[in-house]
């Protein structure tokens, strides 16, 4: 009889165990990760080896300058790399260029902040070939050159006489073709009580058509822009204003979006 009552008891206490382990998210301490995405063929004969980063913190953001602790190799130290991560994945960040010869040799990313140095290894290797399509849709299947569909093309207003501490405005024209033609923006929801009005999640506020996002590729300090996501294009043109915490020299990506296909551009701020 003890037996049996030993057995349901193990039996019940199996059953209470957890059947997975949760996730533990570090907001800081983390390291960063270097990934090679692939490379591209240029028409010239060079290929253009691709590199982004994973920063494994879910809200510390981390300057590390180009030397020791940041550095391409043969290429580098400084290669043109980031010198700001920000948190979780950042894909198709910056490309190192390598002669039509380089044949079986490799490029080698440095990174280290916290702990063991972190390394990605870019070679040509046949099964990691992308083109430029694969970067427009991030990572999207290549519709092929039937696809009608072109990226936005982005001019970025000069910027001048930027000043730590200022809201510093940012302007961008954006041109495109139209496509893909933009969905319709989903009705809201009945008012809580009606008959119907159930809803397992919010409707997105996520802005249709044409927007663009801004993330700070480098510098010594933070950046704090206005409007964090996606911005929309109205008339042809999307204004926000950054902040730039210290004196310094930075470079901002944005990146425009039809929907389907993107674009970026760089501009070098300098801060007084």
């Amino acid at each position: 009889m003890n037996l049996r009552f030993a057995g349901i008891a193990l039996l019940l206490a199996l059953q209470q165990l957890p059947t997975e382990i949760a996730p533990v998210r570090f907001n800081s301490g983390q390291d960063i990760v270097p990934y090679f995405e692939g490379w591209i063929r240029n028409p010239d004969g060079t290929f253009d080896l691709v590199f982004g980063y994973f920063n494994r913190n879910w809200v510390e953001e981390i300057a590390i300058p180009p030397g020791p602790n940041n550095r391409i190799e043969p290429n580098g130290p400084d290669a043109g790399q980031p010198t700001y991560f920000l948190p979780r994945r950042q894909r198709w960040i910056f490309r190192v260029k390598v002669p039509a010869n380089f044949g079986k040799n490799e490029v080698i990313c440095f990174l280290n902040d916290t702990g063991p140095t972190e390394k990605a290894y870019g070679s040509l290797l046949a099964s990691e070939e992308i083109n430029e399509r694969v970067i427009m849709t991030n990572g999207g299947l290549d519709p092929g050159a039937d696809d009608p569909n072109e990226p936005p093309s982005i001019t970025i207003a000069p910027i001048q006489g930027a000043a730590a501490g200022a809201a510093v405005p940012l302007r961008v024209s954006v041109v495109d073709d139209g496509l893909p033609k933009p969905r319709p923006v989903r009705e809201p929801p009945p008012a809580a009580g009606a008959f119907g009005a159930q809803s397992d999640r919010p409707v997105s506020a996520t802005p249709r058509g044409l927007t663009v996002n801004w993330l700070q590729y480098s510098g010594p300090a933070r950046v704090t822009f206005e409007q964090a996501g996606p911005i929309s294009v109205t008339n042809g043109q999307a204004v926000t204003t950054a902040r730039f915490s210290v004196p310094g020299t930075y470079r901002l990506r944005v990146t425009a979006g039809d929907g389907a296909l993107a674009k970026t551009a760089d501009v070098v701020v300098t801060v007084k």
